[in-house]
Order: structure tokens, then C-alpha cells, then sequence
């Protein structure tokens, strides 16, 4: 299992469910795409994208088909011919190219992955069947969390949210193996067929370890992750920055949990020196403790003993890869077949040593000026953001000074890092994909451990350039945007300025309102978490965002299930700030300026066109299902028609009546930034 951070949290990423672009002309628009029977004032989402929803089915590789995706396909087939030539010519040893070329190596290597089977786990299978006592069983989570694996919470080294500029550990609830608490709390038909189908999963994973009564161990697994689930904060409690921090010295943790010694832990960890940490939501911590000695041995045996299986599957034999992408792949997202070995192989480097495969990816797709290029964009949309908050008439001068701080301090991060990461101390051998993949995990388990207590390195990124996405980050106002996700038909130097704001300026404004969503809007222009707003205009804004909730409350993509309009509240005011932002940006250009006329479209028109047409998403049935009950992203075509209803400048566009969908009565539009 992957060590996770802090980060994962409370950062609010862009991502998710945009769409792939089967039709593109020069010009970054394509009549093809269009559905003229469906009128964009009725149904944003189909009008734009409608033809190519009709001429796009989803891979069966896929659980969705988007835009995202279809850039990822074009980084793939780039990365391969990247890591091919680095296999068969690896170069010196213990350099960046012999490193990325034997991970990749190994792990092409059936042949010998099959051989292995689950030997490479061996010793692990007999560490959990010698456990005897409760000690027992701390002591090893805390050896795997020395490994870099995560049973039962997870552990990793974040800006302190009080003082930003050091890094502290934080220690979040976790042990699940369902994507959500709500999945083992849930009652209805559905929930509870879906919790049996991972029960018998669980089963036929024990079986390829050959475990003794997997059947059973399976209910004693799910019970006990059950126990854990109803200890557990929900996703929308999680979004809440002060559910992630609680501050306690090391006294203070080991008396919170008596038989999980912290103090022990973190000496284990080779950090004795550790005074005080985050135990961030003491009532799972509470819990857990409680387990440790009510639940008996035998059940933690299991417990262990599945979540070592299901962390090692992806790098084990046919038998578990298998099983693992029948569950996690089929039955809970839709796909259909599993992606070929070298995809998978290439996702594995980078997980392991992306930062070294990103240094040549920029090198073939992001020329310096390219860069220059997006940061101008950047500035251009900070001085529309900064217009609008100097318009706003219900806040105050007294908040708006702390605003203009933020925004003037907000840091862009474009294309890739000025320091590249260090991977001397990471050894690769070509003979052992598990070993490899161990190994990784080792180094950056010891990377996170050694950021403990030390001054934050404001140049480290949390993504790699590779990678087709952005965020922000509000412990250290900063956006941040790999070199991926600045290519086209998202930014792209040929296409007018209504393509370019409606696309990736409204990615950018996205990522700065996130600044100033409900999450980020808690931190102030340094990063620290703390209330630079007058009550009175804090007021003023939740009654605002509340209005948005109720609005994306309402719609309800599939079957019953209705958008948790709670849950998704950060993204949804960055998705229409953004697109306020980007719009009043792209104002100020010539194009914007005037009215002159592209393929019979206006200049406004070919800007909310743009935005629409990045958003084109087909969700599999399973997907869809999941990204509702769970993800803090509503569905592309909420993310569309939402914020579009809302703004008058769409309606205008578009020559939208009074009464239809997307155009909503001034009474019912939501009016934040």
C-alpha cells in the first residue's frame, strides 16, 4: 500500500471526468462535436459535446473516455519509446537512465513475475502467522510503517497548518478497503451486494496465499474494517482542515492510545527526536486503540494478512493481478479488460522514480517559451481576479485587504520543478520487479520520515510533470500545473484567445479560486490556518455557497443517487469562479473586446464552447456510480451546465429566454467571487 500524505486531503485537485477530443480542427473547435438538436440553452453539456459523446464509446480498458485520457494515451506512447531506449541502453550504473530502464525492465518481465508467484511475500505471510499478543500486532504495524506500507492509518510529513514553513508528521485514519467509510455503513441493496462481492473477493485473494479458512477470515476482515469505518470521519468532515489537524505531544499520543506507543514508533522510524505531531482524528486513533485489545489476534492476523496481498497484487503473479482488476477494476469501476503490461509497467516507473522519467518528458514537450507563455496567461487571470474582488459589494475593506494578500502572494508553478529529485539513494536491479517496487516504496517512506521537522523546500512539487492535471496547494498558496496538462487542444499557441481562456484559463481560474473556495478560503496569504475574515462577511459568503449546495443537491446523474452538493462545494466554486475569472480575462483581450465572428460563432460563444468541450466525459454506469457516492468532483456535465446556468454573460451568448435550464432567474443564480 502506498504511503499517502497530508496533501491527498486537503488539496484540492482539478481532475477527473474531462473529456477526449475525437474531432479538433485548427482552430480548436469542431462543428462534428456539436449536437444542433439539443439547444444549449436547454443542456449545455449535450449541445456541446453531444455529436462526440455519439462517436466516442469508452475502451474497454476504461472506465470513462476523456479528454484527460486521450492526452495520457499520447504521454504513454511518448514514455514507452522514453523507456524502451532506456532498457536496452541503461547506461551507466547507478545512473537516472539504468535506474528508470531496469524498473521498467522487471517489471515487462512475466516470465520471471510469474515464476516468483507470491515468494516475494513469503517472509511477510510468516511475520503476521507469528504474531500472539496485542504487542505483537502493534509492533509489526509499526515495522511496515518504517517500510513505507500503511495498515491501519497512514503517515506522512506535511506543512504544519500553524506554522506553514515547517513540516511536521501526520498521522490519518485509514485501514480501509473500500474506497469509503460510507461503503461498510450504507444499508440499501446495492451497498450491502457490493460489500458481499468484496467479502468473497477477499476470500479468493486469501486463497492465492493458500490461507487456512479464507472464507471466514474474510467476514472477521470485514467486520473489523466495518469497526474502523464507523470511527471514521466522513468525506465531507474530512474536507474541514481542522478534522486533519490535532496537535499532541508524544506523552499526550501514547496516553491517547496506551497499546500503540507512538513514542516507540517514531524511534523505530529512526526519528526519537520527534517531540509532537498531528494524531489528526482522535476518535478513529480511539477506536483503533480499543481494537487492538477487544478484537482478537487471530482477526488482526487476517487483517494484516489481507492488506499486505491486496498492496502487493499489482506487482505479484497473473493470479493476482487478475482477481485484484476483477474487484477494484470491474466490478466497482466497469471496465472491461485490464490494461496491457507495459501501460501498467509505465505507471509503475512513475510512481517509482516519476520525477526522472518527467525530466526527459519536458525536455520533448515543454520548451522553455511554452513556459513563459503560461505564466503570462497566469498573470493575466490574477488581474481579472483581482478586479472582481475590488467589485465585490458584500465584503468588507477590512477581508478584501487579506484577499489582495493572498492573491498577490499566490505562487504559479508551471511545467516542471526548477530542482529536479534526488534518486541517488534509491538502488534498481533489473532481476526483481517486486523487489523494485519494495525498494521505492523503502526510499520514499525514508524521503517523507527525513522532511520531519525541517524548514518546508517551497521548490518540491507534488506532481509530476507528466502527469494530465493541477492543483492547489493552501499551505503553501501556491497553483501548480505539469507540463502534461499545458498541451493542446487545452493550451495551444495556434488557437485564438476565447479557445485558449475557455480552456486552460479556466483550468487556471479554477486552481485560484480553490484559494478562496470554503477549504482554502480557511488559510491565509502565508499558509497558515487562520480566520482573516470579519464574521459578518464570513456570513455573507456561506449563505452564498450554501445556495450553490442546495442547487448541486438537486441533480441526480444516476439511478437515485443525488450529487452531495456538500461534498463537492470546493470544486464546484472554483469551477464557476474559474470560469468568472477566465472570462473576465479573456474581456480584456482584442478578440474579447470586439465581435467579430469565427465559423459563424461569436467570440463568446467559442469561449463557453471551449470550456464545455474539455469537459467531454462517457462514464461507465459502475464509474459514474462511484464518482457520486464518493468523489468531491461532481460529474462533467454538472461541472458544465452548473456554473453556465449561473452566469448571465453565458445566457447573453447565446441569446438564452427567460425560463430556460441554463438560464437561470436572477433570484436563483448563486453570485459568490
Amino acid at each position: 500500500m502506498p504511503r499517502k500524505t497530508l496533501t491527498a486531503l486537503i488539496v484540492a485537485v482539478f481532475s477527473g471526468a474531462i473529456g477526449a477530443s475525437a474531432h479538433t480542427n485548427q482552430n480548436g473547435l469542431d462543428p462534428r462535436n456539436f449536437d444542433d438538436s439539443t439547444s444549449a440553452c436547454v443542456d449545455f453539456f449535450q449541445h456541446a459535446d453531444g455529436g462526440w459523446l455519439a462517436s466516442n464509446p469508452i475502451p474497454a480498458e476504461y472506465s470513462q473516455w476523456s479528454l484527460d485520457d486521450e492526452l495520457r494515451e499520447r504521454n504513454l506512447a511518448l514514455l514507452r519509446d522514453v523507456l524502451d531506449a532506456a532498457a536496452k541502453n541503461p547506461g551507466e550504473t547507478g545512473g537516472i537512465t539504468q535506474k528508470i530502464g531496469d524498473f521498467y525492465a522487471s517489471a515487462l518481465d512475466e516470465n520471471a513475475i510469474e515464476a516468483a508467484g507470491y515468494t516475494p511475500i513469503k517472509p511477510d505471510l510468516e511475520r503476521v502467522a507469528a504474531l500472539k499478543k496485542p504487542a505483537d500486532v502493534a509492533a509489526l504495524i509499526r515495522a511496515w510503517q518504517h517500510e513505507g506500507r500503511s495498515p491501519l492509518f497512514d503517515l506522512g510529513a506535511e506543512s504544519d497548518m500553524k506554522d506553514p514553513n515547517t513540516v511536521i508528521a501526520y498521522a490519518t485514519q485509514g485501514g480501509l478497503g473500500l474506497p469509503d467509510r460510507d461503503y461498510y455503513l450504507r444499508d440499501d441493496a446495492k451497498s450491502k451486494a457490493l460489500l458481499a462481492q468484496y467479502r468473497a473477493h477477499v476470500a479468493r485473494m486469501l486463497k492465492l496465499v493458500d490461507a487456512a479458512n479464507a472464507d471466514e477470515q474474510a467476514g472477521w476482515i470485514v467486520d473489523l474494517e466495518t469497526q474502523l469505518a464507523k470511527a471514521s470521519l466522513d468525506r465531507v468532515a474530512l474536507r474541514e482542515p481542522l478534522n486533519n489537524y490535532h496537535m499532541v505531544s508524544m506523552r499526550e499520543a501514547d496516553t491517547a492510545t496506551p497499546h500503540f506507543p507512538w513514542s516507540a514508533m517514531f524511534k523505530e522510524l529512526g526519528r526519537g527526536d520527534v517531540t509532537r505531531f498531528s494524531l489528526s482524528q482522535p476518535k478513529f486513533f480511539a477506536a483503533a486503540d480499543k481494537a487492538l485489545t477487544t478484537v482478537p489476534v487471530a482477526h488482526w492476523q487476517a487483517y494484516l494478512r489481507w492488506h499486505l496481498v491486496d498492496g502487493a497484487a499489482p506487482a505479484l503473479s497473473k493470479a493476482f493481478v487478475d482477481e485484484s482488476f476483477d474487484f477494484r477494476g470491474r466490478t466497482l469501476r466497469g471496465m472491461k479488460e485490464l490494461k496491457p503490461r507495459w501501460k501498467r509497467a509505465i505507471d509503475a516507473t512513475n510512481g517509482a522514480l516519476g520525477f526522472a522519467v518527467g525530466e526527459v518528458y519536458v525536455q520533448r514537450t515543454f520548451p522553455p517559451e511554452a513556459k513563459q507563455r503560461a505564466i503570462a496567461l497566469v498573470k493575466n487571470l490574477e488581474v481579472a481576479l483581482r478586479a472582481r474582488l475590488e467589485k465585490l459589494d458584500w465584503m468588507s475593506a477590512e477581508t478584501k485587504k487579506s484577499a489582495y494578500a493572498k492573491l498577490e502572494t499566490l505562487t504559479p508553478k508551471i511545467g516542471y520543478p526548477d530542482k529536479w529529485r534526488d534518486y541517488s539513494a534509491l538502488t534498481i536491479h533489473r532481476d526483481s520487479y517486486f523487489g523494485n517496487v519494495r525498494a521505492a516504496t523503502v526510499f520514499e517512506a525514508n524521503r517523507q520520515i527525513a522532511k520531519i521537522g525541517k524548514p518546508l523546500d517551497r521548490t518540491e512539487w507534488g506532481m509530476l510533470p507528466q502527469t494530465v492535471n493541477a492543483y492547489y496547494n493552501p499551505l503553501q498558496n501556491e497553483i501548480v500545473f505539469p507540463a502534461a496538462q499545458l498541451q493542446p487542444p487545452y493550451f495551444d499557441a495556434k488557437a485564438d484567445d476565447a479557445i485558449n481562456y475557455g480552456g486552460i484559463g479556466a483550468v487556471i481560474g479554477h486552481e485560484m479560486l480553490h484559494g478562496f473556495d470554503d477549504e482554502g478560503s480557511q488559510f491565509d496569504a502565508q499558509g497558515n490556518l487562520r480566520d482573516w475574515w470579519t464574521a459578518a462577511d464570513r456570513k455573507n459568503f456561506d449563505a452564498r455557497t450554501d445556495k450553490l449546495v442546495q442547487q448541486f443537491n438537486a441533480y441526480v446523474p444516476i439511478d437515485d443517487l443525488h450529487i452531495n452538493g456538500k461534498l463537492t462545494l470546493g470544486e464546484n466554486i472554483a469551477d464557476f469562479g474559474g470560469l468568472e475569472v477566465a472570462w473576465d480575462a479573456f474581456k480584456l483581450t482584442a478578440q474579447g473586446k470586439g465581435d467579430e465572428k469565427i465559423e459563424n460563432l461569436t467570440p463568446g460563444q467559442r469561449f463557453f464552447l471551449s470550456f464545455a468541450q474539455s469537459w467531454r466525459t462517457q462514464q461507465r454506469p459502475e464509474a459514474l456510480r462511484l464518482q457520486v457516492q464518493s468523489n468531491e468532483h461532481a460529474p462533467a456535465k454538472y461541472r458544465v451546465n452548473g456554473p453556465v446556468s449561473n452566469l448571465p454573460q453565458f445566457a447573453a451568448s447565446f441569446e438564452c429566454k427567460a425560463g430556460q435550464p441554463m438560464a437561470r432567474p436572477a433570484s436563483d443564480r448563486v453570485d459568490i467571487w
